[in-house]
């Protein structure tokens, strides 16, 4: 797994290229500011990319900016965003451009270095990873849909655990339940949702993307 960090703080940059590279993982580059992470996502071709959300020059989106730039560069790269506190709209927008192959973590899930190399390990594989505390606080919102207000408690519990990129088998083990009925919750969530099957659509993300839409609207 080739990695490249982009992020202002020197400390951070550093200590998480150390924190990676002690895991054998190869960090390639690290980048303090957009330009540096495009110039080096261009030279070193990474497999993945971890970002921090603000950058310079306004410390506003620049690193969402450059994290889709990356993306349209290199096709597949994997990208993981770092953020100092919830910003529920550039998950979304994240999500909303592609879920595959993507992630967002809160800057403190670093510091739970099990859980952090968790989230890198599944996003360069394919797939999601939502900080867990995103997807609390979207959850806690009232919700005016009404497709929303038919999920039961378990099947909110699972929609939760889908938004955080979990697979059926880690739903499960977290929710101390079978598979199968994991299969069923998600089954319903769709039906609820209206989410009918098509060749086009990936339901599983279309209902986290639903709800991650409609909360942002309650802002």
């Amino acid at each position: 797994m080739r990695i490249v960090i982009a992020e202002d703080d020197a400390l951070l940059r550093e200590g998480l290229a150390l924190l990676l590279r002690a895991e054998s993982l190869d960090v390639v580059a690290t980048a303090e500011n957009p330009d540096a992470f495009l110039d080096a996502v261009d030279a070193q071709e990474p497999d993945v990319a971890i970002v921090d959300v603000r950058m310079p020059p306004t410390h506003t989106d620049e690193g969402i900016t450059a994290a889709v730039e990356a993306r349209r560069r290199r096709p597949g790269l994997a990208v993981l965003v770092l953020s100092a506190y919830v910003e529920q709209a550039f998950a979304t927008d994240l999500l909303a451009r592609g879920s595959a192959r993507i992630g967002y973590l809160l800057k403190e899930r670093v510091g739970r270095v099990d859980e952090f190399l968790d989230a890198l390990h599944r996003v360069a594989g394919g797939g999601t990873a939502i900080d867990p505390e995103v997807v609390a606080q979207l959850l806690t919102r009232s919700r005016p849909d009404a497709r929303l207000q038919r999920l039961s408690p378990r099947e909110r519990d699972v929609l939760a655990l889908m938004a955080e990129g979990l697979g059926n088998t880690a739903i499960a083990e977290r929710l101390v339940v079978s598979d199968g009925a994991v299969h069923k919750h998600i089954r319903n969530i769709f039906a609820k949702l209206d989410l009918a099957p098509t060749d086009r659509t990936d339901r599983r993300v279309a209902a986290v993307l639903h709800y991650l839409d409609d909360a942002r609207r309650r802002d």
